[in-house]
């Protein structure tokens, strides 16, 4: 079979996916693309991923928000010791103005960077010149930091609009959504935690967690294991959409 004729069945499959995102979608009525439908949507002369081929393997992106925090040394040293990269949606005040070296750490063992807003408010409740605030102020303060700047960003709550997406847009970047969550904000018992990640876990799956909570970085050494277990390759989000790009203002989930 050509490589196009394959393409051309990715996309399709990748379309019927995206529809049934959006239906199941809660909290956001925008239109959203799975990471399926963005590697199928690459171009034919996109370079190849740098990372895993997300087609050939079976992928899944662990994410942290609210990043960095007292427990992210601990994590960090096990993301390093089982060689798991993840992406970190930092916030500003509080976490990166608290904890720089943290965020300098993240970039030095291969992590991805992104953008959680500066004090987390919902987006969607505040207006266009304080969204641009929120997300301006966090990128200026990684690329301070790292010489970074984020290409994606994840509202708070997963709230959006079209406002919000517009001012992205503008920033560049493109709102990261997630499909698996543990709520690990309302228990401290890290084994529900980790169950709650295994039952919804899926191939393309990205998993929302929070590092600063008590009971999450105990829960990952067990999520991972058990995730290796079942074949799963660890990677970034910008990686599992790879060879595929996420578009400035869009929706992913």
């Amino acid at each position: 079979m050509s490589h196009t004729v394959m393409r051309t069945r990715r996309r399709i499959g990748a379309a019927l996916a995206a529809a049934v995102t959006l239906a199941a979608l809660a909290g956001c009525s925008m239109e959203t693309v799975s990471p399926s439908e963005a590697r199928a949507d690459a171009s034919d002369d996109a370079p190849a991923p740098a990372g895993p081929d997300c087609e050939e393997v079976k992928c899944i992106a662990l994410t942290f928000d609210s990043a960095p925090s007292e427990h992210t040394p601990e994590l960090l040293e096990i993301l390093r010791e089982e060689e798991v990269p993840v992406t970190f949606f930092l916030l500003g005040k509080n976490h990166i103005d608290t904890y720089p070296e943290l965020v300098t750490r993240m970039v030095d063992e291969g992590h991805e960077l992104a953008n959680h807003t500066w004090t987390h408010p919902r987006l969607t409740e505040i207006d266009r010149d304080e969204v641009r605030e929120e997300l301006e102020r966090t990128q200026e303060a990684i690329a301070e930091l790292t010489g970074v700047t984020p290409t994606l960003m994840r509202p708070p709550q997963g709230r959006t609009d079209d406002t919000v997406g517009e001012v992205s847009e503008e920033l560049g970047l493109a709102q990261i959504l997630w499909s698996v969550t543990a709520k690990d904000y309302e228990t401290t018992d890290s084994d529900l935690i980790e169950s709650r990640v295994m039952e919804d876990a899926d191939r393309d799956g990205i998993i929302l967690l929070h590092d600063l909570y008590d009971g999450t970085v105990p829960a990952v050494p067990g999520i991972i294991e058990k995730l290796k277990a079942e074949d799963y390759t660890f990677v970034t989000v910008s990686q599992l959409l790879a060879p595929g790009q996420a578009e400035p203002g869009r929706v992913y989930r």
